[in-house]
């Protein structure tokens, strides 16, 4: 990898009923992805399991379990950092709705359970509460690669603009959000969501979809996209299952910065994220 160049992989992937499948399927993704150059792969959010209340307890597993154990394979055969997108997972008598990130020699180096749940109500377009069944987490997370620090959040983590702050304020250039936009939130929000939170906070961001599937009961909009720290999407792809790239200069991060001095201009006299 060149001293501050990323090429980011975002795997669409189409996610049905079978949950071995569905693990092959990203495992040949990755590796899909690794041959066409990829440094950092990222999985859709629930991509081991279809995306419902109902389903959460069926699929569920400990970490480590099935799915982690193929994905610290995948991460070590292919060589990549490798965020596992999310899956079920099962701790005690709690579930939660998890990514594992992995290094290329194959160490989870870091896991984030989602801390805002997804409880919406929409007249006429959607209902959903994630608290029915899931727990939130309650920790930030980021991992350490080569000329870039990475947060993570998933899905409607996304929403809240205090967790990009924190992540940009800790020294993250990228922010990788797995997720599952619907057909009433994602035409609408999903694209502006995303550049706001990359131009607010000037470093890049990218989200990993599942493809969407007519036939399940939840729609996912699709859309996998990667925005620059101008606020510019670089890559993004429709509803079908795909894999987007896009080669991030990490020295833009800065030069975008100087260009617009947001973090020198903050009035901290006034506002500031206090670490505790």
């Amino acid at each position: 990898m060149a001293a501050a160049k990323l090429r980011l992989a975002c795997i669409q992937l189409a996610v049905g009923a079978v949950k071995k499948d569905n693990i092959s399927r990203a495992v040949q993704k990755i590796s899909e992805a690794a041959a066409a150059g990829a440094h950092l792969v990222t999985l859709p959010e629930c991509f081991n399991s279809p995306y419902g209340t109902k389903y959460f307890s069926q699929y569920a597993e400990s970490i480590p379990g099935e799915t982690t154990a193929a994905l610290k394979e995948a991460a070590k055969a292919s060589g990549v950092w490798l965020v596992g997108g999310s899956i079920p997972e099962q701790d005690g008598d709690k579930l939660y709705n998890t990514c594992t990130v992995w290094n290329p020699q194959g160490d989870m180096v870091a896991k984030h359970r989602k801390i805002h749940l997804f409880d919406i109500s929409v007249p006429g377009g959607i209902t959903f509460k994630e608290s029915e069944t899931l727990s939130p987490g309650s920790s930030f997370t980021t991992f350490d690669m080569p000329n870039c620090k990475v947060g993570v959040g998933i899905c409607y983590d996304m929403r809240f603009a205090e967790l990009a702050l924190v992540y940009n304020q800790m020294g993250c250039k990228l922010l990788v959000y797995p997720g599952a936009f619907n057909m009433t939130t994602g035409p609408v929000h999903w694209e502006l969501l995303q550049r706001g939170r990359a131009l607010d906070n000037q470093l890049y961001v990218a989200t990993a979809s599942p493809a969407r599937d007519t036939s399940a009961d939840y729609h996912a909009w699709g859309h996998s996209t990667v925005v620059n720290p101008w606020g510019e999407v670089i890559s993004t792809t429709e509803a079908d299952e795909d894999i987007i790239y896009a080669d991030l200069d990490l020295d833009y991060v800065e030069k975008v910065r100087q260009m617009v001095p947001l973090p020198v201009q903050k009035r901290n006299d006034l506002y500031q994220v206090v670490k505790k």
